[in-house]
C-alpha cells in the first residue's frame, strides 16, 4: 500500500532559492506523462495561472543505457512544454533544460525516478489602475473630483446599485491613503428653484454614510450640498448630458 501511494503521489510544489517548483512523473519507457500526473497537473495549471517557467530538467530510471535515458529525459522535456504551453502557461527567454538520463542521485523507488521537474517563479500582476484612483492619487490640496457613475433614484437620495464599484474604488482610496481628507459635495440639475427639499445634501450624506459603514474615520471627510449654485452647465440645460454633468457628486481634496 505505501508503495502504491507512492506512485500515486504525482505531483510536488515546494519552494526552493526563491522558485518553486513541481515534478511530473511517467510510467516505465513512456516519454508522455500519464494520466494520473495530467490530472495533476491540470489542477495545479487551473490555480496558478499566473507565472513563468525558469527551467525543466528531466530523469529517467537506472533500467537500460545512459544514451537511451538521456534521449527519453529530452522527449520527456520537450512532451512537458508542450503541454505546459498548450495550457498557457509563459516561459522565460531561452529557458534552461537539461536531459539527466540517470546520472543523478537516484531513489531506491524506481516510479520517483521517471520524471521531469518543472522550476518556475510566480509574477506580480499589478491591479488595473481605475482613472477615479488615479485622479486621486495624482491630486491637490483643493482640487474638486466628480465621482463617476455615481446614481441615484429619482429625486432621493437612494443610491442606484449600479454604483457600488466606483464607492469601493472610492473607499479603497481612502483606506490606502490614511492622511487623504474629503469634504464630499452633492450637486442637482434641473430645477429653478434652489433645491426645495435638500436632495443634493442628502447625496452627499449618503456617499458619507456609505463611507462610514465600512470604517472610514468620520474625521477625515465632510458632507455638503450645493444645489443648482455651483452648475457646470447654464440651467435650463439644453440636453440630458448637460444634465447629467450638472447632477453629479464630487469631492473637494481638504487633506492628504
Amino acid at each position: 500500500m505505501k508503495l502504491k501511494f507512492i506512485l500515486f503521489f504525482l505531483l510536488i510544489s515546494i519552494k526552493l532559492l526563491g522558485q518553486k517548483q513541481v515534478e511530473v512523473f511517467f510510467d516505465f519507457n513512456k516519454d508522455f506523462p500519464n494520466t494520473n500526473s495530467i490530472l495533476q497537473i491540470n489542477e495545479w495549471i487551473a490555480k496558478n495561472k499566473n507565472l513563468e517557467i525558469t527551467k525543466l530538467l528531466g530523469y529517467c530510471d537506472s533500467i537500460d543505457s545512459k544514451n537511451y535515458n538521456k534521449k527519453l529525459a529530452e522527449r520527456r522535456i520537450e512532451n512537458t512544454q508542450m503541454l505546459l504551453e498548450k495550457s498557457g502557461l509563459k516561459f522565460t527567454k531561452n529557458i534552461e533544460k537539461i536531459a539527466f538520463g540517470k546520472d543523478f542521485k537516484q531513489s531506491k523507488v524506481q516510479s520517483e525516478n521517471r520524471k521531469v521537474t518543472v522550476f518556475y517563479v510566480e509574477l506580480e500582476i499589478a491591479p488595473l489602475e481605475s482613472e477615479l484612483t488615479r485622479k486621486i492619487k495624482n491630486s491637490k490640496v483643493g482640487e474638486h473630483i466628480t465621482l463617476p457613475n455615481i446614481y441615484f433614484f429619482n429625486n432621493s437620495a437612494r443610491i442606484v446599485p449600479k454604483s457600488e464599484p466606483t464607492l469601493i474604488e472610492l473607499r479603497c482610496a481612502m483606506e490606502e491613503n490614511p492622511k487623504l481628507k474629503i469634504e464630499i459635495q452633492g450637486h442637482i440639475c434641473c430645477q429653478l428653484v434652489n433645491d426645495v427639499n435638500n436632495v443634493s445634501t442628502a447625496r452627499a450624506r449618503a456617499i458619507y454614510n456609505f463611507l462610514l459603514r465600512n470604517r472610514i474615520d468620520r474625521k477625515r471627510m465632510t458632507f455638503k450640498g450645493f444645489g443648482i449654485s455651483k452648475p457646470i452647465h447654464p440651467i435650463p440645460e439644453k440636453n440630458t448630458e448637460e444634465e447629467d454633468e450638472n447632477r453629479r457628486v464630487e469631492i473637494l481634496i481638504i487633506a492628504k
